[in-house]
């Protein structure tokens, strides 16, 4: 059985790959990414191939005589529009005839009324019309999204947020841990809600406190203040408002999840919030 992992010197790719070597052997998991340089200095015991989502041809050659493989969706931004980028992938692993894909995706992609998921509701489609057996990885958010509030009370300042509702915080290298694992399923699901227990960011705070043994203050603003208060820690307004846009799916209540589908694929509980917190801080 021969297994890839796309994207795989990104951070994610990392730890998805790591776990992987652990449960199939290096000999069997193939690396995929853009920098060959890199991912020889980081899996010098996995074969590497050059695949870009940009290029679907490079990709087609990528998973050529490949049975499984977990599908790492892409940063928006790039060159190529995101959804195009991820068409290009999947149509590759229908030409090359691929057995199966983990595609790691958005919260209730096919429901949710977030901006963020549109792309990846266009790429579950494409996958369920190539009629390839998949799952779907529902990642919520990562903590390590929060560095900024992180930062704040590890310092004993004051932390502020403007956003209502839960999110299901875990680390990335526990949804990468899970996504490796599925990807050795003999019989998968089709669709993995994956998510930490669900918290605010009240809740956060006082992890980050027990974390932390600091006693600062944990204060909700609305979306005007704190935006200005990252315009006087020096960031211009837009890039202010894009980062207080961040919180935008905690608000909405796209990321308020209640489900075990992360610990039943991980074998394990993730981390509680104050031990991941002191993990992230310590890096």
């Amino acid at each position: 059985m021969q297994y890839a992992i796309t994207a795989a010197t990104g951070k994610f790719g990392q730890s998805a790959v790591n776990t992987l070597n652990n449960l199939v052997g290096a000999e069997n998991v193939i690396v995929i990414a853009r920098n060959q340089e890199k991912a020889a200095q980081l899996f010098p015991n996995n074969q590497f191939r050059v695949g870009d989502y940009d290029d679907r041809a490079s990709m087609t050659a990528a998973f050529e005589g490949v049975d499984r493989v977990l599908f790492v969706s892409s940063q928006p931004g790039g060159p190529v529009a995101r959804a195009t980028a991820h068409q290009n992938v999947v149509a590759a692993l229908q030409t090359a005839h691929v057995d199966f894909v983990a595609y790691t995706s958005f919260p209730k992609a096919q429901t949710s009324i977030s901006a963020l998921a549109s792309d990846h509701r266009d790429t579950e489609n494409a996958i369920t019309a190539t009629h390839i057996a998949h799952s779907f990885l529902r990642n919520n958010w990562y903590l390590e999204n929060e560095m900024g509030f992180l930062q704040s009370g590890a310092h004993n300042q004051e932390t502020l947020y403007w956003a209502n509702n839960t999110a299901g915080w875990a680390l990335e290298r526990e949804y990468a841990e899970a996504a490796a694992k599925i990807l050795v399923l003999s019989d998968p699901k089709e669709i993995y809600e994956l998510a930490g227990a669900p918290r605010s960011y009240a809740d956060l705070g006082a992890a980050l406190q027990q974390a932390t043994d600091n006693q600062f203050t944990v204060t909700q603003v609305n979306q005007t203040a704190y935006t200005q208060s990252l315009e006087a820690t020096g960031l211009n307004h837009d890039i202010a408002a894009l980062f207080a846009s961040f919180q935008a799916p905690i608000n909405d209540g796209a990321l308020a999840e209640g489900t075990t589908d992360l610990a039943h694929a991980l074998g394990h509980e993730p981390l509680t919030a104050s031990a991941a917190i002191k993990e992230i801080l310590t890096r």
